[in-house]
């Protein structure tokens, strides 16, 4: 992180590597900015330390900040969110940004729930959750915390749901 260097990880529950700058590490949870296999941001991701393997500088950084650059594709600044807890993270992205998507990988590993954090407290998240077809849920969604293994927000995929789905603060019950 502190020194603004492209890394590539990989962790325990999937076979290929991510890439990016490390913008904030917390006790539990470190915050990137993901550099899409596309070459370009595609918003950021928050992934809990215990789950990285195999942390080093990306052997192609030279290529892909050339790419970035002719591209004239800024790096991302550090949002507003802070990954001091889980209950931080959800809190402070959902303040930020207005969907936000949760993994649970260990509860089910190719699923991914996005939407709106409405309440966070010690052990929970309130969720109002918008589907794949870019339509609100009528009901909120509870996970647990201890569940969470990533978190993302402002990437491609929740920007096009919101384009399409619009706002959900009329749509809380």
């Amino acid at each position: 992180m502190r020194s603004r260097q492209l890394v590539r990880f990989s962790r325990r529950f999937e076979d290929w590597q991510i890439a990016g700058y490390v913008l904030d590490v917390g006790p539990k949870f470190f915050l990137l900015a993901l550099v899409s296999d596309r070459m370009w941001f595609d918003g950021f991701e928050c992934f809990r330390i215990s789950d990285i393997r195999n942390v080093k500088s990306h052997p192609y950084t030279k290529f892909v900040e050339s790419v970035l650059k002719k591209r004239k594709v800024t790096r991302l600044r550090k949002p507003k969110v802070s990954v001091a807890s889980v209950e931080d993270l959800l809190r402070s992205a959902g303040r930020a940004f207005p969907l936000v998507t949760i993994h649970r990988e260990q509860v089910d590993p190719d699923a991914c729930w996005i939407g709106r954090v409405v309440q966070v407290t010690h052990n929970r998240v309130s969720f109002l959750e918008i589907g794949p077809d870019a339509v609100w849920d009528d009901a909120l969604s509870e996970y647990g915390l201890s569940q969470i293994t990533r978190v993302n927000f402002g990437g491609d995929y929740e920007e096009a749901l919101y384009l399409v789905g619009g706002d959900a603060k009329r749509r809380v019950p």
